[in-house]
């Protein structure tokens, strides 16, 4: 099994909803920060390893055959070389109301270190590394932030062919999603999921890793 469907797209861009609907459309199982969350022991090092320039993305995305969010989003110059037939998909949304989220969200919970409960720090330093660190260049204020996120979607637009990439946004639905992978539009409503209640339950699971 290899990667087929890779998104591009900062986490809190409706990643966790394309997740879902990857799966339901016959491409999963789809790797999201919720697998490394709930892989801690075998992901976590490894993403790591990644985040200091040694990627084994064969030991990573063993098993899988999509991947959206990050710690994906963060590597998709390279993924899209080591996986050269593999289609893109840029999960979007405005750049002010994925601030927003993102602020409340991931973000707060990067910043809180000294929240951290301490079976989780190995995880949210890796995490920190890979989207504070690499993904928005060290920025963590709001200017910077916001310039991270249009720096990463030009980028994108820019390096990946445009038979390749699908710029994607959860009010797109299943319609432009099933005819760029090429099958059939489900019955079922297109999934929505990943409301910052549901993020901060999550959140919670890291006690326990």
């Amino acid at each position: 099994m290899t990667l087929s469907v890779i998104s591009a797209g900062f986490g809190r861009t409706g990643t966790l909803s394309l997740k879902l609907a990857l799966e339901e459309l016959g491409f999963g199982p789809c790797h999201h920060m919720k697998e490394v969350l709930d892989n801690g022991a075998a992901q976590v090092p490894l993403w790591q390893a990644a985040a200091d320039g040694k990627p084994d993305f064969a030991a990573a995305y063993a098993g899988y055959r999509s991947a959206v969010d990050w710690p994906t989003a963060a590597f998709w110059r390279e993924l899209a070389v080591a996986y050269p037939d593999a289609k893109f998909i840029l999960s979007s949304r405005t750049a002010e109301s994925w601030y927003n989220s993102f602020s409340e969200t991931i973000l707060a919970s990067l910043l809180a270190k000294e929240n951290w409960p301490p079976p989780a720090v190995p995880w949210l330093t890796m995490v920190s590394k890979v989207v504070i660190e690499r993904s928005l260049g060290g920025h963590t204020d709001r200017d910077g932030v916001i310039a991270a996120f249009h720096k990463q979607e030009a980028a994108v637009k820019a390096e990946i062919p445009a038979s390749r990439l699908l710029v994607h946004t959860a009010k797109d639905g299943w319609g432009p999603l099933c005819a760029f992978l090429g099958v059939p539009v489900p019955e079922t409503p297109y999934p929505r999921t990943n409301s910052k209640e549901e993020f901060f339950e999550a959140m919670k699971a890291a006690d326990d890793m």
